[in-house]
């Protein structure tokens, strides 16, 4: 049963609570074992009950959240945290390359009206692009945002709903 009574209880194994990673399923205590687990995203997490702290084990690097007898609080990284540099670094990440590119597509042009003159521009595209779609993917691993195992689950929802 999920734990929303209006009065604040503490964290334990014995309830179950709203999954602080996907805000879909539901988490509660493993048998046999001191953990907690989702029943949509199949997330793992470690619990310290003294501090009311929640840690997802299953990725890299772990996040953690506080449980204030109602909802969880936080979602950030135990590990790490993100400064002013990593930003600064995925804009130069994302310009510089297709900057280059594009400023020796500009200075060495091809020849007009031959096959491939399409090509550096294009790959200029491709390379913002490329770079972009990497900047992302970090980002989502960063902040664990399970986008494949959101859709896995998703469509086993689905699927057994349609059989």
């Amino acid at each position: 049963m999920f734990n929303s009574s209006s009065s604040p209880t503490n964290l334990n194994y014995q309830s179950t609570y709203s999954c602080p990673v996907c805000r879909h399923g539901q988490i509660a205590g493993m048998a046999m074992m001191d953990a907690f687990g989702c029943n949509f995203c199949n997330s793992i997490f470690t619990a310290n009950l003294e501090q009311q702290v929640l840690k997802k084990v299953d990725s890299q690097p772990s996040l953690m959240w506080y449980w204030d007898g109602k909802n969880w609080r936080g979602g950030h990284s135990s590990e790490l945290e993100l400064g002013w540099g990593y930003p600064i670094a995925a804009i130069v990440f994302i310009m510089l390359p297709p900057t280059i590119v594009g400023l020796a597509a500009y200075l060495l042009p091809p020849l007009p009206g031959s096959y491939l003159s399409w090509l550096p521009w294009f790959w200029t595209i491709l390379t913002f692009f490329m770079h972009l779609a990497c900047v992302i993917w970090l980002v989502m691993e960063y902040y664990q945002f399970p986008i494949m195992a959101y859709l896995r689950a998703l469509q086993r929802r689905f699927w057994s709903v349609v059989r």
